[in-house]
C-alpha cells in the first residue's frame, strides 16, 4: 500500500481562504536587506513565509487591510511592489497561474 502525497494546505492572507500551496503564491521578506517583500514562487526563500492568492485583485485587498505586512511580522511600511510587479506580471500571461509560471508550467482549462 503505498501513500498518497497531499499538496499542503495553506490560508491567503487577502481573502482568509484556504487552498493547497500549490495554487497560492509564497511571498518573504527579502533575506538581503529586510526591507522588500519579495515572491518566492518556487517556495524555497528562508524565513517566514505568508501566501497569496495569486491575482492583483487579493493583492489589493491584502494591502488594504495591511495583511501582508501583518502575517510576515514586518513593520506595515515595507515595500511590497514587488509582489505586484509579479502578479501584473502573471496576469498578463494567459493560461498561467500560481506558482507555475515560474517553473515552466502551463495548465490546461
Amino acid at each position: 500500500m503505498g501513500l498518497t502525497r497531499t499538496s499542503p494546505i495553506r490560508t491567503c492572507v487577502a481573502t482568509r481562504q484556504r487552498h493547497p500551496d500549490s495554487e497560492l503564491l509564497r511571498m518573504v521578506v527579502c533575506p538581503q536587506d529586510g526591507r522588500r517583500i519579495v515572491p518566492d514562487p518556487h517556495r524555497t526563500a528562508p524565513g517566514r513565509g505568508a501566501w497569496i492568492t495569486p491575482d492583483l485583485a487579493a493583492w489589493e485587498l491584502a494591502e488594504k487591510r495591511r495583511a501582508i505586512p501583518r502575517a510576515l511580522k514586518v513593520p506595515v511600511d515595507t515595500d511590497t511592489s514587488e509582489v505586484r510587479v509579479f502578479l501584473e506580471r502573471l496576469a498578463a500571461s494567459p493560461g498561467v497561474r500560481g506558482t507555475e509560471q515560474k517553473q515552466g508550467k502551463k495548465t490546461e482549462h
